[in-house]
């Protein structure tokens, strides 16, 4: 197994983290119109940037049963500058329509043997996509400028049938017109909602599916509209034609992403290795709980065949991410309000193959733990540990 850790990355990674932080509260970044090519959709994207930057701080705090992050390239694999890029809300170009387009990851495992894919798509509509669509409705004003709202929205299902858990992906894809949009939002009854929903368009893993909230099965499609050609089409790019030909990534095996081009790197960023967080860190909600999410690039260097999951997760905590945490302490305000402290840890293993270590830690019992009350056993104890959305048992000495 091979590691590097110098000083100096650290110590810039701890630098531009303070200086990021205190723009955090603030301001939230957001796609530029300069990066959107369609010209419709460029200038909705400039007449509505403040409206925008507003709807994105709002989706941020607002609560949802589990966690919502906004996510530009929901097809971006751990490790690729793409996965850090979390502008999920912009105009895009969608089957000759110019859709206002808010996409995300709604941090939840479906157990797939009690809830059908019907099910499934049905609490992430009622969950994530109407609360965030009443945001949408009460900022952007309605008018001629565009033609619908759009969402898609990853989520997981997981099969336990098996000796071990296997998690796969889904998508909601969802876009409604500006006049469905607000119906919906306003409906007060599930009858009226199902109404709008079988007339809007609907998808599930790119093809078109008959959703039929709280439900176990679906509706047939044709029962209740004309057949519907597949979404053979995207939503197209917004990114630069340099960043377009910048791509050098292989096509994703994730068929639904929103966009099939995305940035090997984006304009203006640092090299990665200087990345403590892959931008501003940003405030979410799980429940009644506020976080901090921070993503982070290791920069240990791993052998996915000479480690395993624990033992990479013990020594990215231990010689990573602890000896940070005293730094980025620092950097947060006396009078911040937050539970936990999130942390996304992007592990490289090589051969193009990637992995998210997520450390959840409680923000007191990291404050005793950066002034040496307790171990890092302790505080490994008191949090969270997921490896690509798996939580684990992490037993430090047990594993180095």
């Amino acid at each position: 197994m091979k590691f590097t850790c110098t000083s100096d990355i650290v110590m810039r990674r701890l630098l531009i983290g303070g200086l990021l932080f205190a723009e955090v509260t603030s301001a939230f970044s957001q796609v530029s119109p300069t990066e959107v090519v369609n010209p419709r959709a460029k200038a909705d994207e400039q007449k509505y940037l403040p409206q925008l930057v507003s709807l994105q701080q709002s989706i941020g705090t607002t609560n949802f049963p589990y966690t919502f992050r906004l996510a530009r390239y929901l097809d971006a694999k751990p490790g690729q500058r793409a996965a850090l890029d979390s502008n999920g809300i912009e105009f895009v170009s969608f089957q000759q329509r110019v859709v206002l387009k808010v996409s995300g990851f709604y941090r939840v495992a479906y157990n797939s043997m009690q809830l059908s894919q019907n099910a499934r798509a049905s609490q992430v509509m009622q969950e994530a996509i109407l609360p965030i669509l009443r945001l949408v409705t009460k900022q952007i004003p309605q008018s001629n400028d565009y033609d619908g709202i759009g969402f898609e929205v990853l989520y997981d299902a997981r099969d336990t049938r098996g000796s071990y858990d296997f998690e796969g992906h889904e998508v909601l894809t969802a876009v409604f017109t500006p006049e469905r949009a607000r119906a919906l939002a306003n409906a007060k009854t599930d009858a009226e909602r199902q109404e709008i929903i079988n007339d809007s368009d609907i998808y599930v893993n790119a093809k078109p599916f008959g959703l039929e909230l709280g439900q176990q099965d679906p509706l047939n499609l044709e029962a209740i509209k004309p057949p519907v050609p597949e979404k053979t089409e995207d939503w197209s790019s917004s990114v630069s034609d340099s960043l377009r030909r910048a791509v050098a990534d292989t096509e994703p095996t994730l068929t639904p992403a929103i966009s099939r081009t995305r940035p090997a790197s984006l304009p203006g960023s640092m090299d990665q290795a200087a990345l403590p967080a892959g931008g501003a860190p940003m405030p979410e909600t799980d429940g009644d709980q506020k976080l901090l999410h921070f993503t982070m690039q290791n920069t240990l260097s791993f052998e996915k065949g000479e480690s395993s999951i624990y033992k990479r997760a013990a020594q990215s905590f231990d010689l990573f991410l602890a000896p940070e945490l005293k730094g980025i302490s620092k950097t947060l305000p006396t009078d911040a309000s937050f539970d936990a402290l999130h942390f996304s840890v992007l592990n490289s293993l090589g051969a193009d193959k990637n992995e998210t270590i997520e450390y959840i830690c409680p923000m007191d019992s990291m404050h005793a733990f950066v002034e040496n009350k307790i171990t890092s056993q302790d505080l490994i104890n008191k949090s969270m540990v997921l490896v690509n959305g798996v939580r684990i048992g992490l037993t430090l000495q047990l594993v180095e």
